[in-house]
C-alpha cells in the first residue's frame, strides 16, 4: 500500500513543494500538490504524474474541504508538510510594517500550518507513521549566524516572525502528541535558488533543500521530534 503525501503550496517548478513532491513520488509515496489556483496545480501536477487539490491554507473553508474529500478519497494521511509560506518582506522596516500585511503574513505562514495540523489529525492518527513536516527558515531563528533573527543582512522582519512563532507551534504540537505515533519536525531547507538569479548569491540548487525535507517526511519510528533540522542535522533556534 502506497504511503499518502499532502504537500501544500505547491504553485511554482522552482520552489521546493515541487522538488519535494518529485522526491517523494521517486520513494513511492503517492503524493497530493496543493495550490490557490487549482490549475496551476493541475499542470505540475500532469509533470510530476501525481495528483492535484486546490487548497488555500488561510480558509478555514478551503481546509475543511480538502480534509473531507481526502477522508472520502483515501480514509487517511502519512505525510502533511507545510510548506504553504510567502511574504518575503526583504529589507522591511518593522517600524512602518503595515498591519495589514502582517495579519495576512501569519494567517498563512503560522496560522496555515496550524489550521491544516487540527484539520488533518484525525486522518494522520489511522497511519502508521504519521509525520508532519513544517517547512521553517533560519531567518526564524536566533542561532543561525547569517539568516537569524538578529543577523539577517535585509531584515525580513515579519517573515522572520512568522517563521519563530512556526518553530513554537512545532515544539507545542511535539508536546501535544509526546503519547502517540505522529512526529512533527520543522525544517530548514537552507538558502535555496527557488528563483532565477540566486545560485549567483549563493543559493544551493533545490533539489538539496528538498532532500532534508523528505528526510523528516520519512523519519524511522525512533526519530526525533519537535526538532529543528537542516539537511538532517539538528539546529539551534
Amino acid at each position: 500500500m502506497h504511503k499518502i503525501a499532502l504537500i501544500t503550496g505547491v504553485s511554482r517548478e522552482m520552489g521546493l513543494g515541487y522538488e519535494t513532491a518529485k522526491q517523494l513520488k521517486v520513494l513511492g509515496f503517492e503524493v497530493i500538490i496543493t495550490a490557490r489556483d487549482l490549475e496551476v496545480a493541475r499542470k505540475l501536477a500532469d509533470s510530476l504524474g501525481v495528483s492535484a487539490r486546490q487548497l488555500d491554507v488561510s480558509s478555514d473553508q478551503s481546509v475543511g474541504a480538502l480534509a473531507n474529500g481526502l477522508q472520502t478519497a483515501f480514509g487517511r494521511l502519512d505525510v502533511l508538510i507545510n510548506n504553504a509560506g510567502s511574504y518575503f518582506d526583504q529589507g522591511a522596516n518593522p517600524l512602518t510594517t503595515d498591519m495589514a500585511f502582517v495579519i495576512e503574513a501569519f494567517d498563512t505562514n503560522l496560522l496555515g500550518a496550524w489550521r491544516m495540523i487540527q484539520a488533518f489529525y484525525p486522518l494522520l492518527i489511522k497511519s502508521d507513521q504519521p509525520r508532519i513536516v513544517n517547512v521553517s527558515s533560519g531567518a526564524g531563528s536566533f542561532g543561525d549566524p547569517v539568516f537569524g533573527l538578529a543577523h539577517h543582512f535585509s531584515k525580513v522582519p515579519v517573515y522572520g516572525i512568522t517563521k519563530l512563532a512556526l518553530n513554537g507551534l512545532t515544539v507545542k504540537m511535539a508536546t501535544q502528541f509526546k503519547e502517540e505515533k505522529i512526529k512533527i519536525n520543522e525544517v530548514d531547507p537552507g538558502f535555496t535558488a527557488t528563483y532565477p538569479g540566486t545560485e549567483q548569491w549563493g543559493a544551493r540548487p533545490v533539489s538539496e533543500g528538498a532532500k532534508g525535507i523528505v528526510w523528516a517526511a520519512t523519519l524511522p519510528q525512533d526519530g526525533p521530534s519537535g526538532g529543528f533540522f537542516r539537511d538532517g542535522k539538528s539546529l539551534s533556534w
